[in-house]
C-alpha cells in the first residue's frame, strides 16, 4: 500500500553540524555541499527553530529556499517548546521558522525531542491541537515528532497521538540493542502503529565514522574501498518504512562520501549484517561517554561548561589510553569556558540529554583525572 515518504531518497541532509567560519555557518560551503546533494538526486533537509540560534534555518533559505524551485525538495523544521514559557511563544515558533526558512510552508513539521517530563509541556500548551490546525492552513503538509526515550514512552505517544504522521527518533547499528536508546523496540514499536520513521544520529553523531583502528580493521577486512559511515547509513536504510535517513554532513567530502554509496543504494546482505554484528561486539567491549554532541545540554548549563567538547577529551583517553591527548583537548575546549570542576549538579543538562548520560557524576571524574 506505500507510506508516507516512500518516493523520498534515503538520504537526508541534516542542518545541525554546518562548516562553520568561527561562530557564523560558512555559506558557500553550504551551498557547495547543497548542489552536490541535490545533483545526485537527494532532497530532503532537516532542521530545527533552535539549531544554532536560528541561524541553521536561515541557511537554508541561503542555500536551498532562494536557489531551487520549492517542489524540488523537502523542508522539515522542528518546534522545541520546552524552551519557552508559554503557549504563545511555541506557537510563535513556527512563524519564526516560516520567515527564516523563507519556504511559504513546511513540508515535515516536528514537535521536537519529546521524552522525559518534556511530552507534558506539548500536551499543556495544546500542541497537538495546534499543528492539526497548522495542517488545515496549508503551513505545514505533514506532522509528526522527534523522540529521546524508550519504546514504552514512543508508544505511549503514538497511543494518545495516532495524528502524527510519522516519527523520528535515533537509530543505529551500535544503539540497536542499547538498554538506553533502544533503537530496535522503538523501531518495532513504530512498525506497530505503522508510522514510518525518519531516522537520526545514524552515525551517532560522527562516533561511527571514526572508529579504533582494531575496530576499523573488521570493516576494512570486509570491504577496503567504503567508508565507516557507510556501513552506518546503509544499516539504517535498508530497514523497511523508512522515510530517509539524516546525515549531519560538515564538509563536502563526507557529502561526496555518503551520496558515493547512497547515489544507487543497495540494502545490507547478509554477510554484511554478520559483520556489523562484529563491529558492534567490538563497540561493546570499548568504555566511552555516548556523548554524540547534539548541545542540548549546553544551552541550559549555568556555568557555561562545553560539556560535549569535556567529553570527547575524555573519550580519548577512554578509548586510545591516551591521557596526554586527552588533557591537551580538555584545555583547549576550557579555556574560554566553564571547567568540569565548576559543575554546581544542578541536573539541567540530564534533563534534556537525549543519551541519558550521568553528565553530573561524569564532570566529577573528569575534573578529578583531566584537571590534574
Amino acid at each position: 500500500m506505500g507510506y508516507l515518504g516512500e518516493d523520498i531518497p534515503k538520504l537526508g541532509f541534516g542542518f545541525m553540524r554546518l562548516p562553520m567560519i568561527g561562530d557564523e555557518i560558512d555559506i558557500e560551503q553550504t551551498k557547495e555541499m547543497v548542489d552536490l546533494f541535490m545533483a545526485k538526486g537527494f532532497s530532503y533537509f532537516d532542521s530545527s527553530w533552535g539549531y544554532g540560534g536560528g541561524k541553521s534555518e536561515e541557511a537554508m533559505k541561503a542555500a536551498i529556499v532562494d536557489r531551487y524551485p520549492r517542489e524540488s525538495f523537502q523542508i522539515a523544521t522542528k518546534c522545541p517548546v520546552w524552551t519557552v514559557k508559554t503557549a504563545e511563544e511555541a506557537r510563535d515558533m513556527i512563524h519564526t521558522s516560516l520567515k527564516r526558512t523563507g519556504a511559504g510552508y513546511i513540508d515535515f513539521y516536528l514537535l521536537h525531542n519529546l521524552g522525559d517530563s518534556r511530552t507534558q509541556r506539548f500536551d499543556d500548551f495544546k500542541m497537538w491541537d495546534y499543528v492539526r490546525e497548522l495542517k488545515e492552513k496549508g503551513l505545514v503538509k505533514h506532522i509528526g515528532f522527534s523522540i529521546h526515550d524508550k519504546a514504552d514512552a514512543l508508544d505511549k505517544v503514538l497511543t494518545e497521538h495516532p495524528e502524527a504522521e510519522f516519527v523520528q527518533f535515533q537509530l543505529n547499528y551500535d544503539d540497536w540493542e542499547s538498554p538506553t536508546i533502544q533503537s530496535r523496540k522503538c523501531y518495532e514499536v513504530a512498525l506497530k502503529h505503522h508510522k514510518p520513521v525518519i531516522v537520526m544520529e545514524p552515525v551517532k553523531g560522527g562516533m561511527l565514522a571514526k572508529l579504533m583502528e582494531n575496530v576499523q580493521k573488521i570493516f576494512t577486512d570486509a570491504n577496503p574501498d567504503v567508508s565507516p559511515a557507510s556501513w552506518a547509513i546503509r544499516f539504517a536504510a535498508s530497514l523497511d518504512n523508512i522515510v530517509t535517513v539524516l546525515s549531519g554532513m560538515s564538509t563536502i567530502d563526507q557529502v561526496r562520501d555518503n551520496v558515493s554509496f547512497m547515489e544507487k543504494f543497495k540494502p545490507l546482505n547478509q554477510a554484511e549484517h554478520a559483520v556489523i554484528d562484529k563491529v558492534r561486539a567490538a563497540l561493546d567491549a570499548i568504555p566511552h561517554i555516548p556523548c554524540t554532541a547534539c548541545e542540548y545540554c549546553v544551552e541550559g548549563c549555568p556555568q557555561n561548561i562545553p560539556i560535549p567538547n569535556v567529553f570527547a577529551a575524555y573519550n580519548r583517553k577512554m578509548t586510545h589510553n591516551d591521557l596526554g591527548s586527552a588533557k591537551g583537548r580538555y584545555g583547549l575546549a576550557t579555556t574560554a569556558r566553564g571547567k568540569a570542576s565548576d559543575c554546581v549538579a544542578c541536573g539541567n543538562c540530564e534533563q534534556v540529554c537525549p543519551q541519558h548520560i550521568g553528565i553530573v557524576e561524569n564532570m566529577k571524574t573528569i575534573a578529578r583525572e583531566l584537571e590534574a
